[in-house]
């Protein structure tokens, strides 16, 4: 085991390692590529998300409150990605697999701070399209900008204060045998099953971090689209009970991206232990194929968006076309 370092805090000695070292996955031929794969969706992911909050950014048209909501969530992936697959491509591209000890619980926070608002910005966009649909004559005087800008940062103040205590409490175990990590980036469960101290407030946040990371926003979500469901269902006209869902597919869609494989990871380790290897694959691709899909599945699935991309499309292109009319003319 790597140097121990002991610090003495009210009275007691917490024993923490100078590094960790991630094991990732073992017995597996050519496992590089996998991680040569992951490194092709963080580029697609980089542009995808990039690409959509430079649209957002200036298209006139979709400086609503909706699309700043968009443009947050385009944002969470773009950092959640980023917290993950750099340092998994340094760690396992390069042998780089001892991080430190202050690096390991920093990247802990800023990922599952990240997966976070992603989940809370998909309550947000519930909330959109719940009161576009059964509230419609009151919509733009409830879903304002500010009113959005307002509910964003108390979601940013809620996030970081929660996973602030969470890390914080992870400092204080103690790591007296193994700082050996079966796992692929500091993940709070094999950091605390090292530990040799006591972990009962450790569980108690962890139950707490699900609850705020799954079960209570699909809940909100769910209870947002059957209220949606019974308005669209009092629709007599079909067509205008068509023209409401497709303003929810995209929702849906990245509703069912997000949640479902988090969902399927969690009940089939309640069911049974899962392979490290097969954990590792599922959290990887949970954690980075969302936030690739995300941006392509709002820009496809989105009329205002495509319209918005065809607009700025023309009007380079006509702008495109003037100055080269002016040079041409100033040469003759």
């Amino acid at each position: 085991m790597s140097s121990m370092q002991s610090n003495s805090s009210a009275n007691m000695t917490f024993v923490r390692p100078a590094t960790f070292f991630l094991i990732g996955f073992s017995n597996i031929p050519h496992v590089k590529y996998y991680f040569v794969f992951l490194s092709l969706v963080y580029v697609v992911t980089v542009l995808a998300n990039s690409f959509i909050m430079y649209i957002i950014y200036l298209a006139c048209k979709l400086h609503t409150a909706k699309y700043i909501a968009v443009f947050h969530l385009a944002l969470s992936d773009l950092c959640g990605s980023s917290a993950v697959i750099p340092k998994v491509m340094d760690t396992f591209l390069f042998e780089h697999q001892d991080i430190s000890y202050e690096a390991c619980f920093a990247n802990m926070f800023f990922l599952y701070h990240f997966m976070n608002l992603q989940s809370l910005t998909l309550i947000v966009l519930a909330y959109d399209r719940l009161v576009a649909i059964c509230f419609p004559l009151h919509y733009h005087a409830v879903v304002t900008k500010p009113a959005m800008f307002l509910i964003l940062g108390l979601l940013w103040i809620l996030s970081v204060t929660f996973f602030s205590v969470f890390v914080g409490s992870m400092t204080r175990l103690s790591f007296c045998g193994s700082n050996v990590l079966d796992t692929y980036f500091c993940d709070y469960g094999p950091i605390y099953r090292l530990a040799c101290n006591d972990t009962s407030l450790i569980i108690v946040l962890v139950k707490m971090c699900y609850s705020l990371l799954i079960f209570t926003p699909l809940i909100l979500i769910f209870i947002s689209y059957f209220c949606i469901a019974l308005v669209l269902f009092k629709i007599p006209d079909g067509v205008d009970r068509i023209k409401a869902i497709k303003t929810c597919t995209s929702h849906l869609l990245l509703v069912a991206i997000f949640y479902m494989p988090i969902l399927s990871n969690t009940i089939a380790s309640t069911i049974s232990p899962l392979h490290p290897n097969a954990r590792i694959i599922n959290t990887s691709l949970t954690q980075t194929i969302p936030p690739m899909l995300n941006p392509i599945i709002y820009t496809l699935k989105s009329e205002e968006v495509m319209q918005s991309i065809k607009e700025l499309y023309k009007q380079r292109k006509v702008n495109t076309t003037t100055e080269r009319r002016v040079k041409c003319s100033r040469r003759n």
